[in-house]
This record gives C-alpha cells, sequence and structure tokens, in this order.
C-alpha cells in the first residue's frame, strides 16, 4: 500500500502548534529528513468529538505514509488522546505492521514523578484532551500515588493560531484558568502544557503564576523520548543520506503558515498547500 524505502519522520499537528515539538526534535536530531504537516483548515481539533479527530488525523497520517514516512509523530495532544490508539490497533496491522505512529502523551507523563515535589500536578489543554481523560488514566497506571486536575482552556489555540497570543487579550483568558486550576488544587506544583500550541503562551503565563510552580513544555521531553525510542528501534531507523531536509504541508494557506510559523522556527520557510480529506 505504501512504498517501503527508509523515509523522512512525518510530525503532524492540528495547526502551528506541533512546531514546538518538531523544532525541539529538529535540533536533537538534525541527521533526519522530517515532513511537517499540520491541519491548519480544519482547526481547532480540541471541540471535536472522537470520530472526527480519528477520521482527521487517520487521513493526515495516511498522507504522511503516501509521502514516504514510516515513523509518524503526533504533536498534537488531541489526536494522541482520541484518535492514536485506534490507529495503532486497528488501522497499523492492515496498512503496515512495521510502520509505527506515536504521541506525546506517554513521554510526557513519563517525567511527571521526576518534576514534581507535591506529587499534585495539574493539566492544562484543549476540551477534547482533558475530556478524554489521557493523562489521569496514563499518570494513575504509571504514579498511582500523583494528584491530577485538568483544566480546559478552549480559547488558547485560537489565539496562538490568529498570532494574537501576546496580545492584551491574552491576559484575561491565561489569567482565568490559571486562577481556577490553582483554586480546584492549591498544591499544585507543576503545570503541563498539554497543548503544543501553549509554549507561545509560556510569557503570559509565568506571568499570572505564583512564584514556585513548575510550567513543563513537551517539546525536549519528546524529543529525548523519540531519540531514545529510535536507539531501542534501529529497524525503524529512517536517516538518509542527504540528512536534514525538511518539508512543510498544510491544508490551509501556505503564505499565511510560512507567515505564522516564522514566529516558531528562526528560519524561513517553503510551505505547500495540499487536501487531505
Amino acid at each position: 500500500m505504501f512504498s517501503q524505502k527508509a523515509g523522512p519522520i512525518g510530525i503532524f499537528d492540528s495547526g502551528y502548534g506541533g512546531l514546538t515539538v518538531f523544532d525541539k526534535i529538529r535540533q536533537a536530531m538534525p541527521e533526519y529528513d522530517y515532513i511537517y504537516l499540520g491541519d491548519n483548515a480544519r482547526t481547532p481539533y480540541g471541540p471535536r468529538s472522537f470520530e472526527v479527530v480519528y477520521r482527521f488525523t487517520r487521513q493526515a497520517v495516511m498522507k504522511l505514509f503516501s509521502e514516504g514516512c514510516q515513523l509518524v509523530i503526533l504533536a498534537c495532544n488531541t489526536a494522541s488522546a482520541k484518535a492514536l490508539r485506534t490507529i495503532q490497533q486497528r488501522d497499523l496491522p492492515d496498512w503496515d505492521p512495521a510502520r509505527r505512529v506515536l504521541g506525546v502523551i506517554r513521554p510526557t507523563v513519563e517525567m511527571m514523578d521526576q518534576v514534581s515535589t507535591t506529587k499534585h500536578i495539574g493539566i492544562l489543554g484543549t476540551a477534547g484532551t482533558i475530556s478524554s481523560h489521557s493523562y489521569l488514566l496514563e499518570i494513575e497506571k504509571m504514579f498511582p500515588h500523583i494528584t491530577v486536575t485538568g483544566e480546559s482552556c478552549p480559547m488558547w489555540v485560537p489565539l496562538v493560531e490568529n498570532n494574537e497570543f501576546d496580545s492584551p487579550g491574552a491576559d484575561y483568558f491565561v489569567q482565568k484558568h490559571l486562577d481556577h486550576i490553582l483554586s480546584v488544587d492549591p498544591r499544585i506544583d507543576t503545570l503541563v502544557l498539554g497543548c503544543t500550541h501553549y509554549p507561545l503562551l509560556i510569557g503570559k503565563i509565568r506571568q499570572y503564576l505564583p512564584q514556585g510552580i513548575t510550567v513543563f513544555a513537551q517539546g525536549e521531553y519528546v524529543a529525548d523520548s523519540l531519540k531514545d525510542y529510535l536507539n531501542r528501534h534501529p529497524e525503524m531507523d529512517c536517516r538518509l543520506t542527504r540528512g536534514g531536509e525538511c518539508r512543510f504541508l498544510t491544508t490551509e494557506s501556505a503564505a499565511k503558515f510560512s507567515e505564522a510559523a516564522s514566529v516558531f522556527l528562526n528560519d524561513p520557510i517553503e510551505v505547500e498547500q495540499i487536501s487531505i480529506d
């Protein structure tokens, strides 16, 4: 169904947010080629049903496989929460059992016991990620002694996607959700940015937090986890002789994506507009 030749690592997100993960992965592993796909035309994924998120994510993974990727990272917490398991269990055995699709939730959860002293953790995420209880269930399995509180922040992704994350209007929505989650559990000492868009808000988040609370962004830890995974699974090593090439695909305007991506990445990029539905 798909090419069996070694290909680039695919990275998928509903929009721009996954670029915060892509950037850390590329820094950690510059010898690989990458294809980044942003489904900007259909973002945000957070309010959508499990069935819709699964369908959209499945389409994106199939597109990346058709472009030669053997390994795809869902750099989207909502897709990881609502679609990853079904794709791994239902689709991959039919498509190609040798291919892999990985998410961002498990690598994040694996660090929780190390970063929290009080063992009270807050998860800031989209409505879809929080309602799925994916973080809560994974943390309960690994670290049952940790208390988890989730906070849905439905306006945060639109703020980032519309380049309003540093505007005065963002202050209200950031402070509102931080105040609420800390009122629910004042013992929280670690806040996980459970959406790859949220690191763009990290300046405002820190502005409205009391001292002593760690803000945990995922990118660096996902990159380290992926590097470890490839070391443990040499059969998935997809390094190509040229190395370091990156393609960027979007389902919306290529010009708009390129302009917005300059906020996330230092280098100018060329973007191709595609359709995946």
